[in-house]
């Protein structure tokens, strides 16, 4: 085991088949395989840790996720380059999927900072950073 390391997150999602479609290729092409499948949800694993997607219950729906509400603002993952960024970037368009600060790209996490920024199908944020 690895000290310290995060185990797994867990994140209730308005529509399971919409956040697999955007979540599976994401992590895929991150390294991640699929891990766990079941009618409400589905995880995918990378070395020890994992993300785990569940169905949130329709009696939840009424108060919609926002990211600057108290709670997740965002998950980043490494790329593998400041080109593997450029792929995913192209990639995201491709499927039509918005990227945010798009006056900054990619240096919108400042100049020293290559990275993607990006929402899920409830608006939360995505961050794929290349190595420093």
């Amino acid at each position: 085991m690895s000290k310290g390391l995060i185990h797994h997150v867990e994140i209730n999602v308005s529509n399971l088949e919409n956040s697999v479609a955007f979540w599976g290729w994401f992590l895929e092409k991150l390294g991640y395989e699929l891990y766990q499948t079941w009618n409400k949800g589905r995880s995918w694993k990378l070395g020890e840790s994992y993300l785990v997607f569940v169905q949130a219950e329709e009696i939840y729906f009424d108060v919609s996720y926002h990211r600057k509400q108290v709670g997740l603002n965002h998950l980043a993952f490494y790329a593998d380059s400041r080109e593997h960024v450029d792929l995913i970037t192209w990639q995201l368009r491709q499927k039509g999927i918005s990227i945010l600060y798009k006056e900054l790209h990619p240096f919108a996490g400042g100049k020293e900072h290559y990275a993607v920024f990006f929402e899920d199908p409830d608006r939360i944020k995505v961050e794929l950073v290349a190595p420093g």
